[in-house]
């Protein structure tokens, strides 16, 4: 009778040391392949008890690209909870009198990322104009006399975070934070060929210059823009064709603005004022004019932080993860700043167990390559995440990629990671990260789906 359990046991150290060493092989043959030359690689597989399986310098810290999302996101799901809202509160100075606003219409958030977005059904940017406009029209206002004012100073007067390239930030996914965001703070040029036929929203001030060539048939632009910049350029080359072009907002507050402005011309509310926001006051030396806490006529709430980060993961919106940064700076530490959120965030991780030397974090989103993280700090934070009860909103956000593996992904220049989960075709579920960097190769991803199919 003893016989069975002996079986059983011997099997398994069976089945243990062949996965190992089918690990081990597919590893040894990335690393010898001729692109892998002068690269780096970190490599840790555990099963769901958090037992080790393998690990190839798993303690290494490399540049992670995007799966550092996945410590940005858990960690905003534990501190400020699965049902968190961000709100957009717009109010008004002075009085009413016949119809007449002798004041300002002032506009404040906390930051809200997804004021304006077109990822949620109902917060579209439609939505909050119309709510908007019904509130102004419910106060009895049809004229207002005085300015429209962005209050945007809920976070630091830094809009980006230090270390990021300057070729990366002005793109879409290198969108800034102000404390009032707009349309996820990005805009989109329409080309034909190398030339602009126009933007969808109003960038104020800003002066283009357009040094983009015609060839190939891919979208090799770069789009150049800064914080309160009034230049910018784009860049590169595009099919000659009509193609859509995505970059940053310079001035997202001043964006919302005028698109205000518009809105209220159009329901034939009055409106002759200036348009202003507390940056724009600061940078030119002005009395800043911060929203009033009374007067209120509109309290615009987000989408529950759940669904956020839903979007943040999925699509790995790094816009997303810096707000969250700064939110968690100004929650926990009373300030919202880049440094203050990264700084709770390593404390978060570093409390959960994890050695500070593996989670070495310059950003939210890993668009810096200044990041540097380990395979085994990634699934050390999976397996804690795990055990959380909002863990099916952190689970649903990860893409399926590599042929049904669920899994968060990370691309930068020669550099590529995957963090994630899978159940094997036996049963056998697996906790894995492996990162890459210097992988000289434009197959990154067959590169190391070769590496990962082992564990299917």
């Amino acid at each position: 009778m003893k016989l069975i359990p002996l079986l059983i046991l011997s099997f398994q150290v069976f089945f243990a040391q062949n996965i190992v060493q089918k690990l081990d092989a597919a590893t040894k043959d990335l690393l010898n392949s001729a692109p892998a030359y002068a690269a780096n690689l970190s490599f840790y597989v555990a099963d769901e008890d958090g037992k080790l399986i393998y690990e190839y310098n798993g303690n290494q810290g490399l540049s992670s690209a995007s799966t550092q999302k996945i410590f940005t996101a858990a960690a905003v799901l534990e501190t400020l909870g699965p049902n968190y809202q961000y709100t957009t509160t717009a109010s008004f100075s002075g009085n009413i009198s016949n119809g007449n606003l002798s004041g300002n219409i002032f506009i404040a958030s906390n930051g809200d990322p997804t004021l304006g977005s077109w990822r949620f059904e109902n917060h579209k940017p439609e939505i909050f104009k119309q709510k908007l406009l019904d509130a102004i029209k419910q106060k009895g206002i049809s004229k207002i006399s005085g300015d429209l004012v962005l209050d945007d100073f809920y976070f630091d007067f830094q809009p980006i975070p230090g270390g990021w390239p300057w070729n990366d930030m002005g793109n879409y996914y290198g969108a800034g934070v102000w404390g009032l965001n707009w349309r996820e703070n990005q805009f989109d040029i329409l080309m034909n060929g190398k030339e602009m036929k126009g933007v969808n929203v109003d960038l104020p001030n800003v002066k283009w210059i357009n040094q983009v060539k015609t060839g190939g048939s891919s979208d090799q632009s770069l789009v150049f823009t800064a914080p309160f910049s009034e230049v910018a350029m784009i860049s590169g080359t595009l099919p000659a064709k009509s193609v859509t072009v995505s970059g940053s907002m310079p001035n997202p507050p001043l964006t919302l603005g005028n698109e205000i402005k518009n809105w209220l011309k159009e329901s034939g509310i009055e409106f002759n004022g200036k348009i202003t926001s507390t940056s724009m006051q600061k940078i030119n030396g002005e009395t800043i004019q911060y929203a009033p806490k009374n007067n209120t006529l509109l309290e615009y709430k987000s989408p529950t932080l759940d669904k956020i980060v839903f979007w943040f993961l999925r699509k790995s919106v790094n816009f997303y993860g810096e707000t969250f940064i700064k939110t968690v700076g100004k929650e926990k530490k009373n300030e919202g700043s880049f440094e203050a959120g990264i700084a709770y965030l390593k404390e978060f991780w570093k409390s959960k167990g994890i050695h500070p030397a593996m989670i070495n974090f310059a950003d939210g989103s890993g668009l810096s390559p200044q990041n540097y993280v380990s395979a085994r700090a990634e699934v050390q934070s999976l397996l804690w995440s795990k055990k959380q009860p909002w863990f099916n909103a952190f689970f649903d956000g990860f893409p399926v990629q590599g042929n049904g593996m669920k899994m968060k992904s990370g691309t930068m220049k020669d550099t590529k990671s995957f963090a994630g989960y899978h159940q094997a075709k036996d049963g056998k579920k697996y906790v894995f990260a492996i990162i890459i960097n210097n992988y000289q190769s434009s197959n990154l991803s067959d590169a190391l789906y070769k590496v990962l199919n082992v564990l299917k």
